[in-house]
């Protein structure tokens, strides 16, 4: 049979693009449909303008710290719009970008959604597309739950676009998003509440990670609720909304924002005709190779599941090239991801947390310290820092690392290197440490923790 296209891509994301550069350097004829804007949640309204709202936020900060220096900081006021224009161009440069980087590897750019119509066929505004292979990369959205009042609340999407900033805002959620968002707002000066049904933030990570940010976060400002919800939103008649909370409690704020997590984007796009089988969540169930149960069809990236992560994304797209266009096949390991949450002040983590080793049954050294940064011994900021090794006795290999503090993200891109390559407590010291610096109480722990 003969197809219109070697390969059909439908989102241009992060995993997607990807995907679709690297088949076509390996001589397949692409095409690629994105209903919005090529780049993706990461690019368009995720991880990159969401750092760059992170660096605003932090020069209030930088200017009290700067007076420990001998800086005198004259009056400075913040300008929303300015930030919102700049970080709007620079969203669009990064579109212009990977749309050029595109059609550079000679893939067609279809600015369309598309829809499955078979194991080999899309629809595009009415006209059917045939496909050898056909990869999905629509990534997720941000879950919204069914309570009175909800069409009042904004997610992240719309965060990015907000007019003006307002008076106080409440975000419900304690995971990467929620605590972004609540460090960027009480940067810029709004009242910030972060509302969260379970007993403590960022489930997942390791428990001293959670409670060291939960209390820096508070200390710095943000009103922190855990074991609560809210039941309803109502707009006020003074503006803003009022809140009555799951305990029966009222609040009143200017903007309520729900970060609650993400799930698949995948309504309406049609796999039930091609067969594929998804999850009751929306998820694409893929094998190693990123396949799903129909041999034509793949899902890469946030809509599979596995790691809502760009990066991740990008490495299974990449793989998925080389498996099905190069004859080299690749599976990505999703068991140990770097990774780094831009929280204030930021996490940096790697493999297992102290619970997550204990419950796999490993016999276990806690090698920890908590400590007040240098810049901040002048400063007189009072944020602290906390740095963690878990390491294995049977074998003395480094099991996890975490990191929370400042720079703790371009830390543990490094330390990710040698805690994915197996290193072991004695090869962390033999390196020599870097002073001073932060970084080399990793390499400097003596004793265990008792």
């Amino acid at each position: 049979m003969t197809f219109d296209y070697d390969l059909f891509v439908i989102g241009a994301g992060s995993g997607g693009v990807r995907a679709a550069r690297v088949s076509a350097s390996h001589g397949a004829k692409v095409a690629i449909a994105e209903e919005y804007r090529v780049g993706g949640t990461c690019v368009i309204r995720g991880c990159v303008p969401k750092k760059l709202f992170v660096y605003a936020s932090h020069f209030a900060e930088e200017f009290e710290d700067a007076a420990g220096f001998g800086w005198q900081v004259g009056d400075s006021r913040f300008d929303w719009p300015t930030l919102i224009r700049n970080k709007d161009a620079e969203i669009d440069r990064l579109n212009g970008i990977y749309i050029k980087n595109l059609q550079a590897a000679g893939v067609e750019i279809i600015e369309q959604r598309a829809t499955i119509t078979g194991p080999n066929s899309v629809a595009v505004d009415g006209r059917e597309i045939t496909a050898r292979y056909i990869l999905i990369a629509v990534g997720a959205t941000p879950f919204m739950p069914d309570i009175p009042g909800i069409d009042h609340a904004i997610t992240s999407n719309e965060a990015f676009h907000i007019e003006n900033l307002p008076d106080s805002i409440v975000i419900v959620g304690g995971g990467y998003i929620a605590v972004e968002f609540a460090g960027i707002f009480n940067g810029l000066g709004v009242e910030t509440t972060l509302v969260y049904r379970g007993p403590e933030i960022m489930r997942g990570f390791d428990d001293e990670v959670r409670q060291h940010l939960h209390q820096e976060m508070a200390k710095k400002g943000v009103k922190i609720m855990t074991d609560s919800d809210i039941a309803d939103i109502k707009p006020a008649a003074s503006g803003g909304f009022d809140l009555t909370m799951a305990d029966g409690a009222a609040m009143h704020t200017g903007l309520v924002m729900y970060a609650t997590g993400r799930v698949a984007k995948t309504d309406g796009l049609g796999l039930e005709t091609a067969g594929v089988t998804m999850a009751a969540n929306g998820e694409i169930p893929v094998n190693a190779h990123s396949k799903t149960n129909i041999d034509s069809i793949y899902a890469v990236g946030d809509v599979t599941g596995r790691a809502q992560l760009t990066p991740v994304a990008i490495r299974e797209g990449a793989a998925f090239a080389e498996t099905v266009f190069n004859d080299n096949p690749i599976c990505v390991d999703h068991t140990i991801i770097p990774t780094a949450v831009f929280s204030q002040p930021p996490i940096g983590t790697v493999g297992m947390g102290e619970g997550e080793a204990r419950a796999a049954g490993h016999d276990i050294d806690v090698y920890a310290a908590d400590f007040r940064p240098m810049k901040h011994t002048l400063s007189g900021n009072e944020e602290r820092t906390l740095m963690k090794l878990i390491v294995n006795k049977a074998d003395d290999k480094v099991l996890g690392l975490h990191i929370v503090g400042p720079d703790s993200g371009e830390m543990i891109q490094a330390f990710g290197i040698a805690v994915t390559m197996g290193a072991t407590k004695a090869q962390f010291d033999a390196t020599i440490a870097v002073h001073p610096t932060a970084a080399e109480e990793l390499v400097t722990f003596k004793q265990p923790r008792g």
